[in-house]
């Protein structure tokens, strides 16, 4: 929640620098997201390389576990495609790029600023990412205990996105049972390694 928060709030300062024009000009270099997102990219790696829990979570792998982030990654698409007739001002393949972050927001919300820097929406579309899958991040964090109940022990790892191997595990563990660790963090891994290519297609 904090970390939400502190998003929330970057997100506000932002907007107030870009607006009053009181942002120092070499944080509008266009070059300037890349390097961000590729440092991002490489804390990742050291994360994911350096938790032995998760490595540790990876050796009960099974092909068929596959199967659930295949089935996210469809589900997710399809309604964000189903999207579009609601969200009249975005574009079928900007609705698919929203919701390929997959709970990742700020991996997701840079991608799409770098790869559409020069489309005059940029912005707008990488802050509707952003809130987006921070909604989606909060959704499942509170509503796991429900989605458990309606819709069996994965509906949570499923609606959880890419968090289902961090934020929302403790939750996940709760409601669905220990047992289901390892395909929690595998499908979270997943979804990772997914964003940058579907994001990277749908901003085309």
């Amino acid at each position: 929640m904090k970390e939400n928060l502190l998003i929330f709030a970057c997100l506000a300062l932002g907007l107030a620098a870009g607006m009053t024009g009181t942002a120092p000009a070499a944080l509008a270099h266009p070059g300037l997201p890349l390097v961000l997102l590729s440092g991002l990219v490489f804390l990742v790696g050291i994360t994911l390389g350096g938790d032995r829990e998760v490595l540790a979570s990876l050796r009960g792998f099974r092909w068929r576990m596959l199967l659930l982030p295949l089935f996210t990654i469809a589900g997710t698409l399809l309604f964000s495609g189903l999207a579009v007739f609601l969200l009249r001002d975005l574009r079928l393949m900007d609705c698919l790029a929203v919701g390929s972050g997959f709970g990742y927001y700020s991996l997701s919300s840079v991608l799409i600023t770098n790869l559409k820097g020069g489309a005059a929406d940029a912005a707008a579309l990488a802050t509707v990412a952003l809130l987006a899958n921070i909604m989606r991040e909060l959704v499942a964090l509170f509503g796991i205990p429900l989605f458990a109940r309606l819709g069996g022990r994965l509906a949570p790892i499923s609606v959880a996105g890419i968090n289902s191997m961090d934020v929302c595990l403790p939750m996940i563990v709760r409601s669905s049972g220990s047992e289901l660790i390892p395909l929690a963090v595998l499908h979270g891994l997943a979804l990772e390694l997914s964003v940058p290519l579907l994001v990277g297609l749908f901003c085309r």
